[in-house]
Formats: C-alpha cells, sequence, structure tokens
C-alpha cells in the first residue's frame, strides 16, 4: 500500500485537532487555538514516524498511549488535576470511538486499510473521512451539552415541603432559577397548577403581574403557613401558579433561597415583576 505522507499528516493533523477540541469540551477546559494547533501537529507527527520505529506491537501500543498523554498534557491549558484528567480520559475514549467508527465505515464501503503499528493506514476519499468525523463531533458535542444541562438541573434539585391548612405535600423544587419574582418585597416562588390544586383552599393574599417576551398576564399568590428546604423552615413563603417548564420539578424557588447554597445566581431576563399589592 503505498501512502504520501503529505496526505497522512494532514489527515491525522485534522482528526486530532477535532479530537483534542471534543476532549477539551468533555472536561470543560479552556480552549487556546495555538495549543490545539501545536498539539495536533506533534500527534500528526507521531502518526507518520512511528509507524516507521521497528517497535513490537505492544511497545507501539504503550508508546502510543505516552504520546497521547503528551497531547494532551499540550492542548490543556492551566488546567486542574480533574481537568487533565478527564481530558485525558475523554482523548482516549474518543480517539477509540472515532477508529472504531471510522473502521465500521471502511468495511461498509470497501475502503482498503490496514493496521500497522497501532495505526490505521488506510487509502480513502477524504470527504468520506472528515464527513464521519464530522457526524462523530456533532454527536459528541450535543452528548457533552445534554450531560452537562442534565447535571446542573440535577445538582440544583431540592426536597420541599409545605404545609398550608393543616395539608402537607412533599415536592422537588429547582434552586438555580433566576426567579426574581416578589409581592411588597417578600420572595415568590412559582408552583405548579397541579400542586396548587392539592395544596391551597384559602384566597389569595394578592397578586402580582408576570411578564415574558411573549406577554404578560396577571397571577394570584397564595401564602403558606411554611416552608422546608433541607431541614430549613422558611415560615410565610409565598406562591404563585405557573409552568416550570419541566417534570424533573414542581417549584421554581426565588433566588434569596439559593443563598448559601453556592449556586450561581442568574439575572432574571425573561421574567419581570410588577407588584400589584
Amino acid at each position: 500500500m503505498e501512502v504520501y505522507w503529505e496526505y497522512a499528516f494532514a489527515e491525522n493533523f485534522t482528526l486530532d485537532l477535532l479530537l483534542l477540541y471534543l476532549c477539551l469540551k468533555c472536561a470543560r477546559g479552556r480552549i487556546r487555538l495555538w495549543r490545539l494547533l501545536l498539539s495536533a501537529a506533534v500527534g500528526a507527527g507521531e502518526a507518520i514516524v512511528f509507524p516507521l520505529l521497528p517497535l513490537s506491537v505492544w511497545a507501539a501500543y504503550i508508546v502510543k498511549f505516552l504520546g497521547g498523554v503528551l497531547l494532551v498534557l499540550l492542548a490543556v491549558s492551566k488546567g486542574t488535576k480533574k481537568t487533565y484528567l478527564v481530558a485525558m480520559c475523554a482523548f482516549f475514549g474518543l480517539t477509540f470511538g472515532l477508529g472504531g467508527l471510522l473502521v465500521a465505515v471502511y468495511s461498509f464501503f470497501g475502503v482498503e486499510y490496514s493496521a500497522q503499528s497501532g495505526y490505521l493506514v488506510e487509502k480513502a476519499p477524504i470527504g468520506l473521512i472528515i464527513g464521519g468525523a464530522g457526524l462523530f463531533a456533532v454527536a459528541v458535542l450535543a452528548s457533552v451539552k445534554g450531560f452537562y444541562r442534565y447535571r446542573k438541573v440535577k445538582s440544583a434539585l431540592r426536597e420541599v415541603k409545605l404545609f398550608s391548612g393543616g395539608r402537607e405535600l412533599t415536592l422537588t423544587g429547582f434552586l438555580d432559577s433566576g426567579n426574581c419574582l416578589s409581592l411588597r418585597g417578600e420572595p415568590v416562588s412559582v408552583l405548579s397548577p397541579a400542586a396548587a390544586f392539592v395544596l391551597f383552599r384559602e384566597k389569595p393574599v394578592g397578586r402580582i403581574r408576570i411578564g415574558t417576551v411573549n406577554g404578560g398576564r396577571e397571577a394570584p399568590v397564595f401564602a403558606c403557613a411554611s416552608m422546608e428546604i433541607g431541614g430549613k423552615q422558611f415560615p410565610h413563603a409565598l406562591f404563585t401558579i405557573g409552568e416550570t417548564g419541566s417534570k424533573e420539578y414542581q417549584i421554581i424557588l426565588h433566588t434569596s433561597f439559593v443563598e448559601g447554597e453556592h449556586e450561581a445566581i442568574r439575572a432574571a431576563s425573561g421574567m419581570v415583576t410588577q407588584d400589584k399589592g
């Protein structure tokens, strides 16, 4: 099989650059272009030189592993130990995943390839390789984004107990909400309609206007005798009724309850209030 080193270098440089970018995304590390380019260039050089070395199969895999560690160390910029570890695991995992995907694509399209000293040497259209790698990158980025969104929501969920008129209801509340609703200076949390129907029998204690980019509406505000979050009691807790937007939780807690929970308090960009007293 005839291999042109410049084509092999360009192909491995592109794939290494993609893999290093994805591993930094997985580790949530700082992305610096010059470090990615340097690391990808070193990786492409390894791919050209190592297959020519007189190494046994096991020795070649050890050298390749150490080469992968070097690439991650070059790509990560001033990361913590955890960042380096996650990036390293992600890099090797993604490398195996992409390699397996390309082998499957080569087999499907009947592309000639062989494994030499732990490297794949193939003769395939560059469009096929880049196309497969691009689809792989889209899937990985979507998975990473979904994972971190899911983890963020899970870390902000708390068990909430509500007490009103002799009734007790245990629900799940979301802490990092950006909810700044208030009535006469007191914080107002948002409760799902189903939970409000079960809990409240008394008349509203006031009304507030909830405004969004799609318009606004007035909503009643009800008072609980008390609310308990993590064993901490909050007397006379106020709630308005609204959709929480998720099946994971039934309460969007006011930002004042986030204090002390080490959660980032965001500005309420999609919701504003007017105290109707």
